[in-house]
């Protein structure tokens, strides 16, 4: 898989200072700067520490079955902002040649916040994940409008249980209990920042829902397509 963060830290060269001090320990494969520079500081084939406790469809130790792309940017804590162009056509780049080399399927290009929801937000709300998508790499999928009744915490019932199914079969860890609690709200939240940031708020009104719908089509379909292939 390729797991997107963004470093959360002043500035890039900061960031790059602080991925390449053993005693951080933690580091990267890539960093992408805001001009489009892109620094390797970890070769693919080996182990990088960006992941940290996380799970991703079963997998418990992402950052051995990963690559880890840091992309510049302030982050929630010191004052998150768009993603330059010049940055995300790197991105792009990167992730063109990555793919050639590995076998990497749509459903697993990821966000921090996919694979650790209850530690991490990034690479945020902000990030283009459909200009991603659109480009090649990872899947998307906006329905027509989807009118319903909005799922929260204290809910409960069947079609809870289906919500929760719904997100564990996607690749997020908990599984269902029918029980709208704050764990279900955490994982919401996270799969809003990817796959639907018009609202990032861990309530799965009938749009969220439809995305995640949609999205479990895409990811069997692309199963299917890569038994056949």
């Amino acid at each position: 898989m390729v797991v997107l963060h963004y470093t959360g830290m002043r500035s890039g060269q900061e960031a790059i200072d602080r991925l390449r001090d053993p005693a951080a320990k933690v580091s990267a494969h890539y960093v992408v700067e805001e001009d489009g520079r892109i620094f390797r500081l970890v070769p693919e084939e080996r182990r990088a520490w960006h992941a940290g406790k996380s799970f991703w469809k079963g997998e418990t130790d992402c950052n051995a079955a990963s690559i880890g792309v840091e992309i510049v940017n302030p982050g929630h804590e010191f004052g998150y902002r768009a993603f330059p162009d010049a940055q995300i056509e790197a991105v792009i780049r990167l992730l063109d040649e990555v793919r050639i080399r590995w076998t990497v399927p749509d459903c697993r290009i990821l966000g921090h916040s996919d694979v650790a929801p209850s530690r991490k937000e990034d690479p945020g709300e902000l990030f283009p994940w459909k200009r991603l998508a659109g480009a090649g790499h990872g899947l998307w999928f906006e329905p027509s409008p989807a009118p319903g009744p909005a799922l929260k915490v204290g809910d409960n019932g069947v079609g809870v249980f289906a919500l929760q199914a719904g997100l564990h079969r996607l690749g997020y860890e908990p599984l269902p209990s029918g029980e709208y609690d704050q764990e279900t709200a955490t994982v919401v939240t996270a799969f809003q920042r990817h796959w639907r940031p018009e609202r990032v708020d861990g309530v799965a009104d009938g749009e969220t829902r439809a995305r995640l719908m949609g999205l479990l089509q895409l990811a069997s379909a692309e199963s299917v397509t890569g038994v056949l292939t």
